[in-house]
């Protein structure tokens, strides 16, 4: 019910269809408070650049928009002049011009010729490329926003179908389809249902918390782990902070990573960490590779300790020809696709074009990236 509140939501903000808007008044902005919250969080909300009246024309550097976007924008956000189709050498000899960019260009010599600059718009969640880059990190001027929750859903979503083709042995009939044969048994694991289960979401961010919402749609008892003291659905047992994470995972049978690569989360399922694990756990790594040490999976795996992986993410990424990981039978590696969706691309949109309203009205912008913390 909540999913479909969200997409309600969504067409709410004047979306005829995936990538359509209708304004019925210029003059009114095209999302309200609460949507906006609905997509984006106000968490570190910042002006980018303050505004006066009349309003001053600023110049956005845009990855990729759609017309329909364009057309929104010009009526709702008329001061903001969009440069979009710039190759990368274009957009350095034009950098003064930008005061807002797509993170694509966002590269140490554009972000040096850049004077004028004071927005980054990163179009993924997680932003660790980007956390070694200094002029961009250390310079304060410069506000750094994500798509925390925008891929939340269809990564959810993703989480849930890779866990069950393991825990239901659907790979392996997928196998035997595929050879033409009708045979049952001589599974490399037993099948188990959820139903009772417990969960241990590591992460109740944006896309954590879908994971928590649909394990406990299939009946499983939810725990998790998160940095913030923000309250959780009554669904979820049990939260504890990063420093219980050892304490907590000997109840789950399933853990779920959901949390941003930061040095406090690199490595942080260790062998330490897979010994204080009960055996038969089942691992899903939608965050990203570095997060787990992949030889110490390795082993989990083989002893047994882990009973399966289900790997959108992996370290080295991509997976190289050869990487033992490929040929482990209970693990399901997809090469980092989770987020996509027609509904991700809708929440996307929406979020594109109200985080570039709110710049051009000298608004505090969503999403905004805590640098120190790198999330």
């Amino acid at each position: 019910m909540k999913a479909n509140l969200r997409q309600l939501a969504i067409f709410s903000l004047a979306f005829a269809g995936p990538l359509s808007l209708s304004i019925a008044d210029p003059a009114q902005p095209a999302t309200d408070q609460a949507l906006a919250e609905e997509l984006g969080s106000l968490r570190n909300a910042q002006v980018a650049i303050e505004q006066t009246s009349p309003k001053k024309e600023l110049t956005y550097f845009a990855g990729s928009l759609s017309e329909e976007e364009k057309e929104v924008l010009a009526k709702v956000a008329p001061n903001l002049r969009i440069v979009s189709g710039l190759g990368k050498e274009e957009a350095l000899a034009r950098a003064e011009e930008a005061h807002g960019v797509d993170a694509r260009f966002a590269n140490p010599e554009f972000l040096t010729k850049a004077t004028n600059l004071r927005w980054v718009q990163v179009q993924s969640a997680g932003v660790d490329r980007y956390l070694s880059i200094e002029p961009l990190m250390k310079n304060d001027d410069i506000v750094l926003s994500n798509f925390r929750g925008v891929h939340g859903p269809a990564i959810a979503d993703h989480a849930m179908a890779m866990l069950l083709s393991l825990t239901r042995n659907i790979k392996h009939y997928t196998a035997r389809q595929e050879e033409e044969q009708w045979r049952r048994g001589q599974t490399p694991n037993k099948s188990i249902a959820l139903e009772g289960k417990t969960m241990l979401v590591v992460g109740l961010g944006g896309i954590g918390s879908e994971i928590a919402q649909r394990a406990n749609g299939f009946g499983m008892r939810v725990i998790g782990t998160r940095r913030s003291d923000s309250p959780s659905p009554d669904y979820i047992k049990q939260v504890g902070k990063p420093k219980d994470l050892l304490a907590m995972l000997p109840q789950a049978d399933v853990v779920a990573l959901a949390v941003p690569l930061t040095p406090e989360t690199e490595n942080l399922l260790n062998s330490e960490a897979f010994a204080a694990m009960k055996d038969g756990t089942y691992l899903i790594n939608i965050a990203r590779g570095k997060i787990v040490n992949t030889n110490a999976m390795l082993e989990a795996l083989k002893s047994g300790k882990l009973a399966g992986a289900c790997l959108d993410v992996t370290d080295p990424e991509p997976l190289t020809k050869g990487h033992p990981l490929w040929k482990e039978t209970n693990v399901i590696i997809t090469p980092h696709i989770a987020g996509q969706s027609e509904v991700t691309n809708e929440r996307r949109s929406a979020l594109t074009v109200e985080n570039l309203r709110r710049f051009a009205a000298g608004e505090p912008l969503l999403n905004v990236v805590d640098k120190v913390a790198g999330y």
